[in-house]
């Protein structure tokens, strides 16, 4: 059994606790990265990454709120925290 399905299993079995450490887990995470986007100045590659952070972060809530299948909550889930950790990645080590 891979890793992602163990992680989908356990994440549909206790979907309600886990959807309440996303919302909070990502938000987080996005927060994180919005501030060290705006560290970097207010540019339009800053803006337009600052956009994709906020947008994602925010259909993973909404689809949490939405009650969508928990399999697409947690693939949501995913692209979430590697956007913003690749946001983060990029502001504090490339730029």
């Amino acid at each position: 059994m891979t890793l992602y399905q163990k992680t989908l299993g356990d994440f549909q079995q206790s979907y309600i606790g886990f959807a309440a450490l996303v919302i909070i887990g990502q938000s987080c995470l996005g927060g994180i990265a919005a501030m060290y986007i705006l560290e970097n100045g207010n540019s339009l590659a800053q803006m337009l990454q600052l956009g994709f952070v906020v947008i994602t972060c925010t259909i993973v809530n909404v689809g949490i709120l939405a009650q969508l299948t928990p399999r697409t909550v947690f693939n949501m889930t995913i692209f979430s925290i590697v956007l913003s950790i690749l946001a983060i990645a990029m502001n504090v080590f490339v730029i």
